[in-house]
């Protein structure tokens, strides 16, 4: 039986000196507004601007070299193209992207500076994956999936880690879920850290596939989701992560696009923090009580990184 929280207390050893270790911030006025206190893990201040460094690093630096000569492959919206973008410089791997037309442009420029090659596709035409396989047979890359992989779940479960470190006795964990890799890593290092602490995940009302799989018990997929939260688009949880959410996790709830919203202006004008849609979750979740505030609550801001037209729609909002 695989020990997943001893993979990510070696992923955390294999991270040190290269991962930030992040602030974990609190705000009285938030903790009077809902009753609780609250502890935000703030991964908007990572190494590219979210928690995606940390899987990236623990799955890339683990390669072979003949992988590693033979390059890596990815595909993303932006946050995990960035990291591994990235992480291959540091390295020395070079990385291809296949990345949505319509990503953020702010992450896709990010991750050509950090010098990936980006192929473009239309999402209404064809699919990440099937791109992913044609490039995989023509080159010989080694494919990082963004999500679905245990060496990437680990690494993500390092920022959970790290707040459980600093703030033992937390009675609820409250999570982004898009594929799933950062819920899976987190509700290991919970449950092992702390098995009385309930941990939910949060997605969008709009791209709500893993509430519905989790509650059901069956794997549910939204094609391309209307949703702000761009990190979150992803069409399904990954045959590994499904079962971790399934096993690992106490509850799976969703916000609405408003919710998102003013938790994102919150944190920007209350916390002077830049946090993305996606990474604001689940605090939106505590201000909208999709969830019940009581006691000590953690937090995991996933990321920060938004073009021009998001965060001034957000502000102008």
């Amino acid at each position: 039986m695989t020990d997943y929280f001893k993979l990510v207390t070696e992923a955390q050893k294999r991270l040190q000196g290269h991962a930030h270790v992040t602030p974990v911030m609190t705000s009285q006025t938030l903790n009077r507004m809902v009753d609780a206190e609250v502890f935000l893990k703030c991964e908007n201040f990572q190494r590219m601007g979210a928690f995606k460094f940390r899987g990236a690093f623990n799955a890339m630096s683990q390669l072979s070299d003949e992988q590693k000569e033979r390059g890596v492959l990815t595909h993303s919206s932006g946050n995990h193209a960035q990291a591994v973008a990235l992480v291959g410089r540091l390295l020395g791997i070079q990385t291809t992207v296949v990345m949505p037309e319509n990503a953020p442009a702010v992450k896709r420029k990010a991750t050509e500076q950090y010098g990936a090659t980006v192929i473009d596709y239309n999402p209404d035409e064809k699919t990440r994956e099937d791109i992913s396989v044609e490039l995989l047979s023509k080159h010989g890359y080694t494919l990082v999936p963004p999500y679905d992989h245990i060496n990437i779940v680990a690494g993500q479960g390092t920022a959970a880690l790290e707040l459980f470190e600093k703030e033992a006795a937390l009675d609820m964990l409250l999570v982004p879920c898009g594929g799933g890799g950062l819920l899976s890593g987190s509700a290991i290092t919970a449950k092992s850290i702390n098995p009385h602490s309930r941990v939910v995940g949060i997605e969008p009302e709009l791209a709500d596939d893993a509430t519905r799989s989790f509650h059901t018990g069956t794997l549910h997929t939204v094609k391309n989701p209307p949703t702000i939260a761009d990190g979150t688009r992803t069409p399904s949880l990954g045959k590994l992560t499904f079962p971790l959410v399934r096993q690992y996790v106490d509850d799976m709830q969703t916000v609405s696009e408003n919710a998102i919203i003013e938790a994102v202006q919150f944190l920007f004008y209350r916390m002077k923090l830049v946090v993305e849609p996606s990474g604001a979750l689940g605090l939106a979740a505590l201000l909208y009580r999709a969830v019940k505030p009581e006691g000590r609550i953690g937090v995991i801001l996933s990321g920060g990184n938004m073009d021009r037209q998001t965060i001034s729609h957000i502000l102008s909002t």
